[in-house]
């Protein structure tokens, strides 16, 4: 399924390194910025998690680089959900060049939804349980 983008953005000179190239920092703080886009699509809105005392927490990431970015770019994330489960998420975030459209980096993250006064895994509300499983890269019956 098509995803609208969950990020838009700028390579600033000052996200470039010694090599010239975005510095692997800013890929991590690009994708978090992008997980509370796609988080709020699936319900998992500031406002859910204010009032209801929960949270997401990441709890695997990994990142392939593709492509250098460099100072003056222009990036887009697209993000997929690829899998529910009762506590948690799988999902992927795929970073383009928006101008030469070229992959520069993929970022496959696992995230638990957690009870934030407890400290612990639960499971999500059905209400978004339900959200989720339609936003699926292949959505399955709820």
């Amino acid at each position: 399924m098509e995803q609208e983008a969950t990020y838009r953005g700028t390579v600033y000179p000052w996200h470039c390194d010694h090599v010239g190239h975005m510095n692997i920092m800013w890929y991590v703080g690009k994708f978090d910025e992008a997980n509370w886009n796609l988080f709020a699509r699936l319900g998992l809105t500031p406002s859910y998690l204010r009032i209801s005392g929960r949270g997401m927490a990441a709890v695997q990431q990994n990142i392939s680089y593709r492509r250098e970015l460099l100072a003056g770019d222009i990036v887009e994330i697209r993000s997929h959900l690829l899998e529910v489960g009762d506590k948690s998420i799988r999902f992927r975030h795929d970073l383009t060049n928006a101008e030469t459209g070229e992959l520069a980096a993929t970022c496959e993250i696992i995230g638990v939804h957690m009870d934030r006064s407890q400290r612990k895994s639960v499971p999500f509300e059905a209400v978004i349980r339900e959200l989720a499983l339609r936003h699926l890269v292949e959505p399955v019956e709820a």
